[in-house]
């Protein structure tokens, strides 16, 4: 549910909708719920999201959904993409960082620290994974779209090296300086720009690599972890049919409460899929406990 697009993807259907996002002017002209990092607006944002996706969707079905969140956008965040996703009924809901789903999609070995550079219409984020989990993150709300137009792809690289660069500064290990040698991976829209890989790799000195299609990096990484929590044992027993629950509309939907490819195709060394671990980084499940 990004600013610009809202892709989806149905397992066995594959990508189902990617369409301009949910805030396509419809029945109130200028109202724009999602944006800038945030959701300004729950309720309706579950009624576009159920009205472009409803027909897409079996009358009766009870899916897995998975999330892809920026790491930046916090815990309150996630609550109300949470809420927002209810509006399909939902068996349970998986949050994965966008991170995570772009290195996923590239196959990246996640078993040595990675960089990874997401560039949207709005803003943009750099995250150090080790072992898969985030240890750091840096934001900037700078994206491909501005107030007045399209950023230039000079200011989009040096606003994500900066990001880097104190990233270096503030680790006293050698974590994110052989993350750094090893190259950064660029996602997002952003990694469209065929002039946005050199820019950024003269800036850090270092090897910069966009990951195939990076505009839906994130929803094909959500799309192996929905097949690994599928297949995972513990998912079958979790998600066992059961009754099969009246399908919610969107006014009932409240806003959520404050905080209490190929193998080496991407220029990475490719890793197996693992299966879904509990507590695994940027996932987190809302229907079978804890």
């Amino acid at each position: 549910m990004g600013s610009a697009r809202t892709r989806v993807w149905v397992a066995s259907r594959g990508v189902v909708l990617d369409a301009p996002g949910l805030n396509a002017p419809d029945v109130r002209p200028g109202h724009h719920p999602v944006g800038h990092g945030t959701i300004a607006d729950v309720p309706e944002t579950a009624r576009r999201l159920d009205r472009m996706l409803g027909p897409h969707m079996p009358r009766r079905a009870r899916p897995l959904v998975v999330v892809t969140t920026r790491v930046m956008q916090g815990p309150v965040y996630r609550e109300q993409a949470r809420a927002v996703v209810e509006v399909l009924r939902p068996r349970a809901v998986l949050t994965l960082s966008t991170a995570r789903a772009a290195a996923l999609a590239a196959h990246a070995d996640l078993a040595r620290p990675l960089l990874v550079a997401d560039v949207g219409a709005h803003s943009s984020e750099v995250v150090l994974l080790v072992d898969g989990a985030v240890v750091d993150a840096r934001s900037t709300a700078l994206g491909t779209d501005g107030p007045v137009g399209t950023v230039p792809s000079e200011e989009l690289g040096n606003a994500v090296a900066a990001m880097v660069r104190a990233m270096l500064r503030q680790d006293r290990t050698a974590v994110t300086a052989a993350a750094l040698n090893r190259g950064v991976l660029l996602a997002g829209g952003g990694g469209l720009r065929p002039d946005l890989v050199p820019l950024l790799a003269d800036g850090l000195q270092a090897p910069v690599v966009a990951v195939r299609a990076p505009h839906t990096a994130a929803v094909r990484g959500a799309a192996r972890v929905l097949y690994a929590a599928q297949r995972h044992p513990s998912a079958r027993a979790c998600f066992r049919t059961g009754p099969v629950r009246p399908r919610r509309t969107a006014r009932q939907v409240a806003p959520a409460p404050p905080p209490s490819g190929t193998a080496g195709s991407e220029g990475y060394p490719a890793a197996p899929p693992a299966p879904l671990r509990r507590g695994a980084a940027g996932g987190s499940s809302s229907g079978c406990g804890s």
